[in-house]
């Protein structure tokens, strides 16, 4: 089997597995217990905090929490700040593109009064700046927005948004899951910042929000107040130990192994009738969006089942529905449904790859 679905998830770094053994064959402790085992296990959960602040905002004043997912944290980011703004400031302003767990929760907001505004993006992906512009106002609460999309690979101008929110006293709210470690992270221009390990080759069930100091967010879960008295629940020392071990080696990964990838990769299909969907220059490179005009994404799926990827967002998989992506930048339910997402990282050859696209280059024209 190639894997090629790197947006949907990352390989475990065998680092990541080494730091979380321990923590699951020899240790049980509660890390907010007060006895010895405790502290010992509570001693791994800060060591682990410490090398994702490391690697995320090592220069900026602001506090790491870590929830159960880059999900729980855009949640906690979203509807926390909202309650904290209070009445004086209603609105909440995001782009179409977005992840549907801010998508989803900004329109949740709605039942507690927000005034939802969704940005519209150009056929690049890329918001339209006139319309932020216009939207974001001193009624803005915050504004949310995505580093790097997840379904095309484009990147948003976070620097330029996180300035305009400042500029009318809102708060930046950034999505970095999928750009962290790849893109550079203007974290200067963010006060809050949703991040998860496993889209960085640590496991599954863990992530992050860093918060801006004066930036705090209103609790949404209760119980304990075990990270910082503003998020419950008890930690596992063994996921934050992988999310720090892969958090510490984010530094170590070679931008030109993936540029070389994404090369190979587009000259396979240069010379076929594949269309790039999203900007060809601001954008992932780990990332390749396509489409064929007829394509039968499902039959093609299933002619090359020795390939791992993807119809659309693995989020989005199943459900039937077009991606909502897709039908931000001008795509048409049937275009939307010839688009393949082929994804690529640091365990990725070269040869592997080539071999994959050309495997997935030939099945989908021999449907023409």
């Amino acid at each position: 089997m190639t894997y090629l679905d790197y947006q949907a998830t990352t390989p475990l770094a065998p680092q990541a597995f080494d730091a979380m053994v321990p923590w699951l064959r020899d240790h049980h402790a509660n890390p907010h217990s007060p006895h010895r085992e405790g502290r010992r296990a509570r001693a791994a959960v800060e060591v682990a905090r410490a090398q994702v602040l490391a690697a995320l905002a090592p220069q900026e004043d602001g506090r790491l929490f870590f929830t159960s997912g880059a999900t729980e944290a855009a949640n906690w980011a979203l509807a926390g700040t909202f309650e904290r703004a209070g009445s004086a400031r209603p609105k909440v302003v995001t782009i179409a593109t977005e992840h549907s767990c801010v998508l989803d929760t900004v329109r949740a907001l709605v039942a507690r009064g927000a005034e939802v505004v969704v940005l519209p993006v150009g056929t690049d992906g890329l918001v339209d700046r006139g319309a932020a512009m216009a939207a974001i106002d001193e009624r803005t609460a915050l504004v949310a927005a995505m580093l790097v999309n997840n379904e095309i690979g484009v990147v948003q101008p976070i620097a330029w948004l996180g300035e305009l929110a400042r500029s009318v006293g809102a708060v930046m709210v950034c999505d970095a899951v999928q750009g962290w470690g790849r893109v550079a992270l203007p974290v200067a221009a963010c006060d809050l910042i949703a991040v998860s390990a496993h889209k960085v080759y640590g496991p599954k069930g863990i992530g992050a929000l860093w918060v801006r100091a004066g930036s705090e967010p209103a609790a949404i879960l209760h119980g304990g107040g075990q990270e910082g008295a503003l998020r419950s629940g008890t930690l596992s020392p063994a996921l934050c130990a992988g999310f720090g071990a892969a958090a510490a080696l984010l530094a170590q990964d070679d931008p030109s192994h993936i540029e070389t990838l994404w090369a190979a990769a587009r000259e396979t299909l240069s010379a076929t009738n594949w269309i790039l969907n999203g900007d060809a220059e601001a954008r992932w490179r780990g990332n390749l969006n396509v489409r064929m005009d007829g394509l039968d994404v499902a039959r093609l799926m299933s002619e090359c089942r020795d390939i791992a990827f993807s119809a659309g967002s693995a989020c989005a998989s199943g459900s039937g529905r077009t991606s909502h992506v897709l039908r931000a930048i001008g795509l048409s339910d049937a275009q939307a449904k010839n688009a393949i997402r082929v994804g690529f990282g640091r365990y990725t050859t070269k040869e592997e790859l080539v071999q994959a696209v050309q495997t997935i280059d030939r099945a989908a024209r021999g449907q023409r």
